[in-house]
């Protein structure tokens, strides 16, 4: 890898960030008259004050400016943190039960009370990340006790893992389903992903010895019961026992574990689960290299027994695609996962990003046409998947090129 052209991709993504995505946020999705996130923008910048609201953007609006801040110490980043952390505590906690509700009305009031296990693991994600930019205590600790909650409400004793949802109450309902396009099955590859994900984060600010308990049990199961040892996708739907329910394959969340698994590893310090690891995650980024991707540089957004059933190509699987290929690059030091990230960047700044307006569009077709009626800021479109992309793809890149003049193996993490 020539450092030259490293540095030069780190340069152009981390311009990305911090000129395009994360001014936009500020500039466009807050509601200044109520000091909240906005719920609805579209592509052309004109808001839905009618629209319901998410714990789960305040929550990944939290994340990315709080993360931000850490990387680039810029006060606005810190400010727009403030106001998300606001907007979370004082819109979407459940004073009562504890927890955050899925959604409230246009009016504030709560909407679906429910506690979708993957919207309260965001919420600790968002809050330990909060902790480490403001200094503030007490995110730390809600955090800390958002994952009490999960361990006493959702954990699975008898098959491990934790189920889908609850009621306000913490009490088991029907539908326990994420979104309209999921399954209504008691698990899932999604939630189980991101508890992972928000366990390691809040690991970094508590290394707590059941937190470290839960968080190894839980890898084994991301390996031992959702990852195929066959197909080397990740199942997606499950049975309380365990048994799969679907064979569809999202390859975006393929590769998105990939790397989620090893920086798991890396946060617990534990060097035979890296080593154990890495020719899985290179199994992984390989399928995805023969399977998902197309020869623009992007990857689909699903398949199912090796043929591509939706084409279209959204922006959070192009954003982890990149990543995931260049944290499989620096383990298993292969010039094609490298390569692979780099065209998946090109294929983002070429079709994704939006230079009229500013951010990300939704996704294009096959073709390249945009994704119509696709809404730039909603319940599910936010800044947390481009803006980590863009923070995790310029530290690596800078990273492999250091390693690349010394002549060392390129790793980020000792």
């Amino acid at each position: 890898m020539d450092p030259k052209i490293a540095h030069a991709y780190a340069a152009r993504i981390e311009a990305e960030l911090t000129q395009n995505i994360l001014p936009f946020w500020i500039q466009h999705a807050v509601n200044r008259e109520h000091g909240t996130i906005e719920g609805s923008l579209t592509n052309d910048l004109r808001k839905d004050p009618s629209a319901a609201r998410g714990a789960l953007l305040s929550s990944r609006v939290l994340w990315t400016y709080s993360s931000a801040y850490r990387k680039y110490h810029n006060p606005e980043y810190l400010d727009m943190a403030h106001l998300a952390y606001a907007d979370l505590e004082n819109n979407f906690r459940d004073q009562e039960f504890g927890g955050y509700f899925w959604s409230i009305g246009s009016d504030g009031k709560p909407l679906q009370t429910r506690k979708q296990v993957y919207g309260q693991a965001f919420a600790i994600y968002a809050l330990a990340e909060y902790h480490s930019a403001s200094g503030l205590s007490a995110p730390r600790q809600q955090a800390i006790e958002l994952f009490q909650l999960l361990e006493s409400h959702a954990k699975d004793p008898e098959a491990g893992g934790y189920f889908e949802a609850f009621s306000r109450e913490w009490k088991n309902i029907d539908d326990v389903r994420l979104s309209v396009v999921d399954l209504n099955e008691p698990k899932s590859q999604n939630t189980h992903l991101h508890v992972m994900e928000a366990f390691t984060n809040l690991m970094r600010v508590w290394p707590d010895a059941k937190l470290k308990q839960s968080q190894t049990e839980l890898i084994e199961i991301m390996l031992g019961k959702i990852l195929s040892p066959t197909t080397h996708h990740l199942n997606l739907f499950f049975a309380k026992d365990w048994t799969p329910r679907s064979d569809a394959v999202s390859y975006g969340h393929d590769i998105e574990a990939s790397w989620l698994l090893m920086e798991a590893a890396e946060v617990l310090g534990d060097a035979t689960l890296l080593s154990r690891l890495t020719p899985i995650i290179q199994k992984i980024a390989d399928v995805t290299l023969v399977e998902g991707l197309d020869s623009d540089g992007a990857i689909y957004n699903e398949g199912r027994a090796g043929k591509i059933t939706d084409s279209n190509k959204e922006w959070w699987p192009q954003a982890e695609a990149v990543v995931g290929f260049l944290n499989a690059y620096q383990y298993c030091n292969d010039e094609r996962y490298l390569q692979a990230a780099l065209r998946c960047w090109d294929f983002i700044e070429s079709k994704l990003v939006d230079k009229e307006h500013g951010e990300w569009f939704r996704g294009v077709t096959r073709d390249g046409s945009l994704l119509q009626y696709q809404l730039k800021v909603s319940f599910w479109k936010c800044p947390y998947h481009n803006g980590r992309t863009c923070i995790e793809a310029a530290s690596r890149l800078r990273a492999i090129a250091a390693a690349a003049q010394s002549s060392k193996r390129p790793f980020l993490f000792a």
